[in-house]
């Protein structure tokens, strides 16, 4: 029998996904592919919900290790820039954006997101305003990244252009950056 650790199992699982999608990773497909017996995935990962949620984590590496903003930083530039690499994270595997759909940060990944939010509060963004902007701003990059990776390619309704979703990602984060900026003029006037 093969002997498998956690993190091989969730490394397997993410492949497993770019290969057949959410709706079909299953225990039983992870146990054939690792050439182990299902019973011996529950060692490692009580409920599929637990591997899921080890999956998500996994997957947003690219994200969640990113250097934090400093001190003297372009709030701006690195607003854009944080959201631009969470939906090219979101991007890097088939069905990523639902994978992630859901989750909420936790012990480190929830200090990483107070640090953030912090450093917009340093920048002159009342800190009410920086957690609703940063929220917002990934609502959108999730349901950017959703319809991304759902589009069937099919043409648009008559009377409607083709969706750029990268285009629409920007337009829409552009337009979050310049309320924030409007923001920060209220409480510290340039």
């Amino acid at each position: 029998m093969t002997k498998i650790n956690r993190q091989l199992v969730v490394a397997e699982a993410l492949d497993l996904l770019d290969e057949v999608g959410l709706d079909g990773v299953s225990t039983r497909r992870l146990a054939q592919r690792l050439g182990v017996e299902q019973p011996a995935l529950y060692w490692h990962f009580k409920r599929k919900e637990d591997l899921l949620i080890a999956m998500a984590e996994a997957a947003m590496q690219p994200q969640t290790s990113a250097p934090l903003p400093e001190a003297g930083d372009d709030w701006q530039e690195w607003f854009l820039e944080n959201y631009r690499r969470f939906r090219r994270t979101l991007l890097l595997h088939r069905d990523g954006a639902r994978l992630h759909a859901g989750t909420f940060p936790s012990g480190g990944d929830l200090e990483v997101l107070l640090a953030k939010i912090a450093f917009l509060s340093d920048n002159g963004i009342p800190a009410v305003a920086a957690q609703s902007a940063m929220m917002a701003a990934g609502q959108l990059t999730l349901g950017n990244a959703l319809e991304a990776q759902a589009a069937d390619d099919a043409p648009p309704p008559p009377g409607l252009e083709a969706v750029d979703h990268a285009q629409g990602f920007e337009a829409g984060l552009r337009l979050l950056v310049s309320g924030l900026a409007q923001q920060r003029h209220e409480v510290h006037p340039a």
